[in-house]
């Protein structure tokens, strides 16, 4: 490890030679905190990412982060990464992770351009991505009438009626994003609302947004575009055809653990299992975020998570006199 100082014109270039101390596997909010901590604590350190932010991205509203109210996802981001770039933390971007190997106790990262990063720790902090509803039709609308980002999609949808898959914060928040542009949401629940009360609140006295609970949805149809749905009223065990001009799918979030399904365990729904201390099954490789098997997934959470990787990849390489 390097002494530390707060000299910033150290570690800025990554260096593919070098055996990293700490080396964070992803670019949200949970990667980027623990890269500072890292890095404070005098860890050589540095990121991989495809590009920078996360699921952070694909929210808009952002009112209950400490300090920053009324900010938006990628305002959030954005003010993440400047404060990363403070310290001149290497950041290495757009490529991907495609196996991570552990040889003589050094972790080898193996990249999709084929080079191979070194480092004696790493965080795995690569997040999540949308579930899809797996029903026919879905693959071959999807960008043709299907989403799973509102906030990426909601203005080619202006003046047009839509419809959000979910009952949990992501679709209300996504019902409440599409509202600001759609003439009218309709949200179909397959059993009931999971959503925080602030949110039921909002939704409720939207004019623009109305719902059906115990309701699934079936199919996706259409001829070059997506033109309605096979929905099933549960109650009743009726099916109908439902008329809408989009689809914004927001069910929840697979956890991107494949590329790592062979090198720590997972639990039954594919996230990471890591203790209190964020380790892993393998020694010196940590996880954190939304990959990994903790219940709430939360911006201030996952950064906390971060913070403490890097706290403790930092005394896991004392106690080995590194």
């Amino acid at each position: 490890m390097l002494n530390f100082n707060l000299d910033t014109k150290r570690n800025q270039i990554f260096d593919m030679t070098n055996i990293y101390d700490f080396i964070v596997l992803g670019d949200g909010p949970a990667g980027l905190n623990a890269s500072i901590y890292a890095y404070r604590l005098g860890m050589v350190t540095g990121i991989i990412n495809y590009d920078i932010g996360g699921q952070l991205e694909n929210t808009n509203e952002v009112d209950n982060y400490l300090g920053f109210p009324n900010d938006t996802g990628s305002g959030l981001a954005r003010k993440f990464l400047e404060h990363v770039k403070q310290f001149n933390i290497p950041i290495l971007e757009n490529v991907y992770v495609t196996s991570i190997k552990k040889v003589s106790n050094i972790f080898e990262i193996h990249l999709n351009n084929d080079e191979i990063i070194k480092s004696k720790t790493v965080l795995l902090s690569t997040g999540s991505t949308p579930k899809k509803l797996g029903i026919p039709g879905e693959d071959l609308f999807d960008t043709k009438g299907i989403s799973y980002c509102a906030i990426c999609d909601a203005p080619f949808y202006k003046d047009k009626h839509v419809v959000v898959a979910g009952g949990g914060n992501s679709a209300l928040e996504s019902a409440l994003d599409l509202s600001k542009w759609a003439k009218k949401v309709t949200i179909i629940q397959r059993s009931t609302f999971r959503a925080d009360k602030i949110l039921l609140d909002r939704m409720y006295k939207n004019p623009k947004i109305e719902y059906m609970l115990n309701t699934s949805i079936l199919e996706v149809h259409g001829n070059t575009k997506l033109e309605g749905l096979t929905i099933l009223d549960k109650k009743t065990n009726s099916t109908s055809f439902f008329k809408t001009d989009g689809l914004f799918v927001a069910i929840g979030m697979n956890p991107n653990t494949s590329f790592i399904k062979n090198l720590v365990k997972l639990n039954e729904y594919n996230e990471v299992i890591v203790n209190k201390k964020q380790e892993t099954n393998n020694k010196g490789l940590y996880a954190d975020g939304d990959m990994v098997n903790q219940e709430h997934k939360q911006i201030i959470i996952a950064a906390a998570e971060g913070a403490k990787a890097a706290i403790y990849a930092n005394q896991y390489l004392k106690l080995k006199g590194e």
